[in-house]
């Protein structure tokens, strides 16, 4: 499955929420790629500090708006079971390139108004991309979620505004995935039995149900239309 991991907003836990699926999806035995295409190389910079300190990691590459194109990242994901893409902010051509070979459109998303209005760029890209391929799915997931507070209560159904399924797994803001981030880990192999490796664990699953459930419903349309 490859999931990109997407918005136009920065500073929502794109980066932190891909280095922990990634490790949370390598617990599983499962094979693993993720693509920086974000200029910054937050999680190029994580791969080298996860080697320096024996941490085990996924393949890393980097790449950019071409990624979509003949010979590049469709070339090389079949080697893998899954493939996150974690896009830079502010730019539309990356994202687009992204969501040409993504199954699932990740947008991380924090949990007021304001985070919820800053997602109408990107869900536009996303529908763009819907309307040439069809079997392209979106989701929101809120990040950076203080459960205590009103705007935490009430980030679901703010988000559910934006038109794009609000999946049930929710990232609370937690030292944890930043602490994991700097030690070259991912934050249920950092800290197993904290909240955040439940969250990533119970994220990953929810992803791949997703993913599996869509692969289902291409194979009954592919048996309809031969049928």
């Amino acid at each position: 499955m490859i999931i990109a991991l997407t918005g136009q907003k920065g500073g929502i836990g794109k980066s932190t929420t891909a280095v922990s699926l990634a490790v949370a999806a390598m617990e599983r035995g499962r094979k693993v790629l993720v693509v920086d295409a974000d200029p910054q190389g937050t999680i190029r910079t994580w791969g080298e500090v996860a080697c320096e300190a024996g941490h085990p990691s996924p393949t890393i590459v980097a790449m950019g708006a071409a990624m979509h194109r003949p010979g590049q990242l469709l070339a090389v994901a079949p080697a893998y079971d899954v493939v996150l893409i974690d896009c830079p902010p502010r730019q539309g051509d990356v994202a687009r390139s992204a969501l040409m070979v993504a199954d699932l459109a990740v947008f991380p998303c924090g949990p007021t108004a304001a985070d919820a209005w800053a997602l109408t760029a990107a869900v536009e890209v996303f529908e763009e991309a819907r309307a040439v391929r069809e079997e392209l799915l979106g989701c929101v997931l809120i990040t950076r979620k203080q459960g205590r507070t009103a705007l935490g209560k009430g980030a679901r159904s703010v988000l559910e505004t934006t038109g794009l399924p609000v999946l049930q797994t929710e990232l609370g803001y937690r030292i944890a995935y930043q602490e994991a981030l700097a030690m070259g880990q991912g934050v249920s192999s950092y800290a197993p039995r904290d909240a955040a490796a439940r969250e990533i664990v119970q994220l990953f699953d929810e992803l791949e149900m997703l993913c599996h459930g869509q692969e289902a419903r291409q194979g009954v349309a592919a048996q309809a239309a031969v049928a």
